[in-house]
């Protein structure tokens, strides 16, 4: 047994110091910094059999590398696949973090039902039976999935030596502990053991590992940052639990881009793959009303239709109101300035509202031609009609500025039934065989008089 060390974790960032002090010197936050008792013995959690005939690596020149693609396994979730990069890599590890109650273990869970391989559910945080509960309202029967409830990594190891999975599930990170550091789970000292016990069981065996990690107040995910760096790849699963759609972003991903995006629908039965996000944004209404435009905008390589919404009235309290949901309201002000100074509208007086449906947030520039429909639109009480749909950013002069991948906007709105869009002239398009309508435009008063003239 190892002599027993004290050592001092700012439980912010994880930097380890050697004697209190009240301030975190590396991120600078106050009374972060707690003692922890680290114990650890000479051997480690997980260790493969070494045989003296085992290779050891050498370097290798750029050309003599191995070049083929690494064979992923399909999740048989589209939305998750596509954010992963295409699937799991063997041997990543890949942490999945949201707020509380948002979906991560009914997500996982569904997912591990699913899949074609063997797969061991590790929960610390419910027992069997719970999970049992939640597994049969997802309705969906496996006969590859393991349900194990463990809190201490030595003993889940042992259950994976003899049931040998194919790929495992961790709920959640910070509920583990090891018996080689004496501190409490969820502490600094035990996520990072823990993790490392995992990184080397999942290299050393080619097996992809899947973990949740709970979040702070600020939206961060809990424990060290250090931890998001062992990781290959960081998810955040987000939404309002208000409304019934969740989207999954990766943060971090060495396998992919961390562009794409996924979006499920929360529903009794478990989560729904949303294929065409538009369904979701765009309203279907009867009539036409003033006040609202759609724009295309891009996440990833993925393009979304999106509907926008603004209503613009007289100030009542003589201080007019700016308020956006899901929009930037610095870039409101600004776009509404424009409207002022070079199209000559008097909206200084006047209330503005701005909303994007479906309560997502969009940081897109290509619909700020959109916000000027809408709030034009709104203004003078004249619908924009609903198979028009823009895409074009705004500068302070006033021109319509080109935005990128304009075809993949056309082509999604041509396939959605919109007769025209709206785009920057200054936007290079090669093809030119659209079913649909493209109007170049150059400034603000040229949509305006497209639109109201």
């Amino acid at each position: 047994m190892a002599k027993v060390k004290t050592a001092f974790f700012c439980q912010s960032c994880g930097t380890q110091f050697s004697k209190w002090q009240g301030q975190c010197t590396a991120c600078k936050q106050w009374n972060t910094i707690v003692e922890e008792v680290i114990q650890k013995e000479e051997k480690v959690a997980w260790k493969t059999d070494v045989s003296p005939t085992k290779k050891v690596a050498k370097p290798l020149l750029v050309h003599e590398i191995d070049s083929t693609e690494e064979i992923r396994m399909n999740t048989t979730d589209g939305e998750l696949n596509r954010v992963l990069g295409g699937g799991l890599v063997p041997g990543s590890l890949t942490l999945l973090g949201g707020e509380p109650g948002i979906g991560k273990s009914t997500l996982l869970l569904q997912i591990s039902l699913k899949l074609p391989y063997k797969t061991l559910y590790v929960s610390g945080e419910e027992s069997q039976k719970q999970i049992k509960m939640r597994a049969e309202r997802i309705t969906t029967q496996n006969d590859n999935c393991y349900i194990l409830t463990e809190t201490k990594t030595q003993n889940i190891f042992r259950q994976i030596e003899a049931i040998e999975p194919d790929v495992v599930i961790i709920d959640s990170i910070q509920t583990l502990q090891t018996d080689y550091i004496e501190s409490s789970a969820g502490s600094i000292s035990q996520i990072k053991e823990c993790t490392a016990e995992l990184i080397k069981f999942a290299k050393e065996t080619n097996t992809p590992v899947i973990l949740i990690g709970h979040i702070t107040k600020d939206g961060n995910i809990a424990g060290p940052k250090i931890l998001e760096h062992m990781v290959d790849t960081v998810l955040q699963f987000e939404g309002d639990r208000n409304h019934i759609y969740r989207i999954l972003r990766s943060l971090k991903n060495r396998f992919g881009s961390t562009a794409e995006l996924g979006i499920y629908e929360m529903q009794g039965s478990g989560l729904r793959e949303v294929a065409n996000p538009s369904e979701i944004l765009i309203s279907h209404k009867e009539e036409e009303l003033s006040g609202t435009a759609i724009a295309t905008t891009m996440e990833g390589m993925r393009p979304i239709m999106i509907e926008i919404q603004a209503l613009v009235s007289t100030a009542v309290y003589g201080t007019p109101q700016r308020s956006t949901t899901g929009y930037n309201a610095k870039r409101l002000n600004m776009i509404l300035a424009v409207l002022e100074k070079r199209a000559g509208f008097r909206l200084g007086a006047k209330d503005v509202f701005l909303n994007i449906t479906g309560g997502i947030t969009v940081d897109d520039t290509a619909i700020d031609l959109a916000v000027v429909g809408a709030i034009l639109s709104s203004n003078e009480d004249i619908p924009v009609g609903k198979d028009i749909c823009f895409a074009g950013e705004v500068g302070l002069s006033g021109e319509i500025r080109p935005v990128n991948r304009i075809e993949q906007r056309i082509q999604e709105a041509e396939k959605l039934g919109f007769s025209t869009i709206f785009v920057s002239k200054y936007n290079k398009i090669t093809t030119q065989d659209f079913a649909i309508q493209v109007k170049l435009v150059a400034k603000i008063e040229d949509v305006v008089s497209e639109l109201f003239g």
